[in-house]
């Protein structure tokens, strides 16, 4: 049995991977920026899963850039050697849109953040998953899509379950690291 630690595991992906791992017999702690709704993703999720209520970040670049480097920092000492940590950016900052500066930046400071850290925090590995648009995901499974779908190349958009795939690969594989790895069926080359 392992410890997983899901940062922002109260919905969406992150509540689809703490699922994932607490599923498996793992002792899972997922965190949000609201005890009550963590205490109650972790309640959903069962078994040994537990809600952790982090800093409530008034910004993107605190909570996805600071944070990610506090929360690993923090939680150093407790890593195994052989452990492993992936954190999520997404394509924006690929395919910037009107409106995106932030979020685009942050993605981007993501990639790099990886490789910072496999090399900073060696031999525990380092990865991210920049995911493109989850069609099943809370935002975006009822807007419509087909514009974007007609975009991607495999025929259909990422779903969680690929995204929680991507995250068990990458936890898992021992030989990857400093990977930021893109999950969007393609639709980048559309």
């Amino acid at each position: 049995m392992s410890s997983v630690l899901v940062v922002g595991g109260t919905a969406g992906i992150g509540l689809e991977i703490a699922r994932y791992y607490a599923d498996g017999g793992d002792r899972v702690t997922l965190t949000g920026r609201d005890a009550g709704r963590a205490a109650a993703a972790a309640k959903d999720v069962g078994g040994e899963a537990t809600g952790l209520a982090i800093d409530r970040a008034l910004r993107l670049v605190t909570l996805k850039l600071v944070g990610y480097t506090e929360v690993v920092h923090a939680l150093r000492s407790r890593l195994a050697p052989d452990g492993a940590i992936v954190m999520f950016g997404g394509l924006a900052k690929e395919r910037p849109y009107p409106g995106s500066t932030t979020v685009s930046t942050v993605n981007g400071g993501i990639s790099t953040l990886v490789h910072t850290l496999a090399v900073e925090l060696a031999p525990i590995r380092v990865n991210a998953i920049h995911p493109g648009i989850v069609g099943d995901s809370p935002y975006w499974r009822d807007r419509d899509l087909a514009h974007v779908l007609a975009r991607t190349p495999c025929g259909r958009l990422a779903e969680m379950a690929d995204v929680v795939d991507a995250t068990a690969f990458l936890l898992g594989n021992r030989a990857v690291n400093g990977v930021n790895l893109t999950v969007d069926g393609g639709w980048l080359l559309g």
